[in-house]
């Protein structure tokens, strides 16, 4: 049963690898020296900047091409593969939010870029919740999107899927398809899904008195099944300042939005409703 379930969350995530459009024209790219990486990155189009990180296993395309040029329409968009993912190279180097964190933060400052918005989804989630941490100076925006801050954070479900998957489970789907259309060593597939299935899998919990403690504004974006305990989300919600009786006191500066019929994977799907809380929460 359990190994049914993870191959349907992988056809899930691989019909959203389906979805990926081609990139806007307006775009630059490169590779950031970073740490022993080489890490790509993309720009599309102007404005206040805005990075997003991607989820495990995924690239650039897979998880935000139909995003990217709805944002870039008035935002200056930077968007990275994080360690072994896509065009980025893996290194050994053992995977930890720290160090993802401190990858995103040295990119921002090979681009001379003092303080950006940040939206994370799943994996990326996380190390944004830590580059807010560990960086605060980085980070004026922060968007969370169908993450935690703690293991604990995913229902019982998903935690007791990670350690079932398995390297061949993603067979004949377009994430491995895209990584060995992107990566540079291909022969390095089994190592880096070894690696992050046991990184995915493993409990971790970042700090409640960290992230209460953050003073970036916080949207927390989920969808009413997306696989995070509704409660934690709460919670955390709380924790940024919300939750409180508005009419009464003034509304926080963070904000919450769950998108009903809504699962991890087809959350990325809902552009036009993403794009329709993330543009005016970055705007406000």
């Amino acid at each position: 049963m359990k190994t049914l379930i993870i191959t349907l969350f992988i056809t899930c995530l691989s019909i959203l690898s389906g979805n990926a459009q081609q990139k806007a024209n307006n775009m630059t790219s490169g590779y950031a020296p970073i740490d022993g990486l080489k890490m790509y990155y993309e720009i599309h189009g102007e404005g206040k900047p805005i990075v997003l990180l991607h989820g495990s296993y995924m690239n650039i395309n897979l998880n935000y091409s139909q995003l990217i040029p709805e944002l870039a329409k008035s935002h200056k968009v930077i968007v990275l593969e994080m360690q072994g993912h896509g065009r980025t190279a893996d290194i050994d180097r053992p995977f930890s939010y720290a160090a993802l964190a401190d990858d995103v933060a040295g990119l921002l400052k090979y681009l001379k870029i003092d303080s950006a918005d940040i939206a994370g989804y799943s994996l990326g989630g996380i190390v944004a919740f830590e580059l807010a941490i560990k960086h605060p100076s980085l980070v004026h925006k922060l968007i969370i999107i169908s993450s935690v801050y703690k293991f604990e954070g995913w229902i019982p479900a998903a935690r007791e899927m990670f350690p079932h998957m398995k390297p061949e489970f993603f067979t004949n789907t377009p994430i491995k398809t895209e990584y060995d259309k992107l990566s540079p060593d291909k022969s390095h597939w089994n190592d880096f899904a070894t690696k992050l299935i046991k990184f995915d899998g493993t409990p971790f919990d970042l700090g409640t008195e960290n992230i209460k403690a953050i003073k970036s504004p916080v949207l927390f974006i989920n969808g009413d099944n997306d696989g995070v305990d509704l409660s934690y989300v709460a919670e955390t919600y709380k924790l940024c300042g919300g939750g409180v009786f508005g009419d009464m006191t003034g509304l926080p500066k963070s904000q919450l939005a769950i998108i009903p019929g809504a699962t991890h994977v087809s959350l990325m799907m809902e552009t036009q409703k993403l794009t329709a809380l993330i543009l005016p929460f970055l705007d406000k």
